[in-house]
């Protein structure tokens, strides 16, 4: 485990939205976006060991969690974006890869297609491959969060999507927003899918799970088919599934350093 860095929090305000930002270590930035419904905590190991390493860490909590606040509906995935340019403008203005998880990386690749200028490159960690899902996913995600619901219901659940066969799932028994996740949902149906989905023309590293029932091993060459091999680099990491971060973080951390030593040379 890497040395603890400290942790310092910001405000980064845009009219009327204030972000929170965790940010840890200096040097290249690297900014992170959480899954649906998830904090920016999540990634709390990620952080560390890229700021142990000699990089800037930026977590910024989606609107509705931690201090983060702004309008929760009527908005689409270009208002995250900006969101998100406004916290890279804050800390010097990039270029920084940006790092969005499961959901994250929908908020990330309408940053790198919006702000071009701000975006070295994307990195999709456990993206969704196969759209639209399967009933029985979709009603395993919707009552992994379910908190109504009995614990050992959701941690069924969660195993069934998030966590592959033998990784304790309930790690995740806390931590949804639901609020947050109502406004993420509305925020990407709001969104034409040609808006985003190519991430503009920025490099992209395809982190994916070898477990994850949401993009299944047919599907793993899916984005070196639809941007192009010299766009994307593919890394698939063993004994995880959609939630991959609590899963495999040194592995996680070892796949984004080595993208991040190989595009700086590029």
């Amino acid at each position: 485990m890497p040395a603890n860095i400290p942790v310092s929090r910001s405000i980064v305000e845009r009219g009327d939205v204030r972000i929170e930002v965790l940010t840890q270590g200096s040097g290249p930035l690297v900014v992170m976006i959480p899954s649906l419904g998830r904090p920016a905590g999540d990634f709390d190991d990620l952080s560390r060991r890229l700021a142990a390493a000699g990089y800037r860490a930026l977590r910024p909590q989606p609107r509705g969690i931690g201090r983060s606040q702004g309008p929760m509906h009527g908005i689409t995935l270009h208002d995250f974006a900006r969101d998100m340019a406004a916290v890279i403008e804050s800390n010097g203005g990039g270029p920084t890869v940006v790092c969005g998880h499961a959901f994250g990386n929908f908020v990330a690749r309408t940053t790198a297609a919006d702000f071009p200028r701000l975006v070295r490159a994307v990195a999709l960690l456990a993206a969704t491959h196969t759209w639209p899902l399967r009933p029985e996913l979709r009603d395993s995600i919707n009552k992994s969060h379910q908190m109504d619901l009995p614990a050992d219901v959701r941690l069924k659940h969660l195993q069934h999507v998030f966590f592959a066969p033998g990784n304790d799932a309930r790690i995740w028994l806390d931590g949804w927003r639901e609020d947050v996740m109502r406004m993420e949902r509305e925020a990407t149906d709001a969104t034409p899918k040609p808006e985003w989905w190519n991430s503009g023309t920025a490099p992209v590293l395809d982190m994916q799970s070898d477990c994850d029932p949401l993009s299944p091993p047919e599907s793993r060459n899916c984005y070196v088919e639809q941007f192009g091999a010299y766009r994307v680099t593919t890394v698939v990491i063993p004994r995880a599934a959609h939630a991959l971060l609590p899963e495999q973080p040194e592995a996680v951390a070892n796949a984004m350093l080595d993208y991040l030593k190989k595009i700086k040379h590029v």
